[in-house]
């Protein structure tokens, strides 16, 4: 199984409600597959430059490390040298702060991730998960 874009719009479309419903910031979210392609990206009006890297970096460091960007930051804060030469491996795109979270299916299986970011990292975090479950889909921070 794979996200489809209309799938990929409806996690955006949950998770920007449940951002403007909580009265977060401006955000940016990216749905990418499990082989890190882009399939829908969002950046709400105020949302500030370059924000699409860092979304996109949290969810490609998900999908490129099979874990949440949650674990990442706690991997990085026990091996600060791994996380760095991972990010250089996959060329600058792994940022380890919560908001970047796996997307799987009821059977567990990876089906990509989405990155969100413009507000707090928790904040980010939970607008993807919102986003996600609103889906029907599993997330994994």
């Amino acid at each position: 199984m794979t996200i489809t874009l209309d799938t990929a719009r409806t996690i955006i479309a949950a998770a920007r409600a449940h951002a403007a419903s909580a009265g977060f910031k401006p955000m940016t979210f990216v749905v990418i597959d499990a082989g890190g392609h882009v399939l829908a990206v969002e950046r709400e009006d105020g949302s500030s430059n370059k924000r699409f890297e860092v979304a996109f970096g949290k969810a490609h460091g998900a999908v490129s490390l099979g874990m949440g960007s949650r674990a990442l930051m706690e991997r990085a804060e026990q091996q600060p040298y791994f996380i760095a030469a991972v990010t250089s491996a996959v060329g600058g795109s792994l940022i380890p702060v919560p908001g970047g979270v796996l997307i799987k299916d009821a059977g567990g299986t990876l089906l990509g991730a989405l990155g969100v970011t413009g507000d707090t990292s928790d904040n980010d975090e939970a607008a993807a998960v919102a986003g996600i479950e609103a889906a029907g889909l599993t997330a994994q921070p």
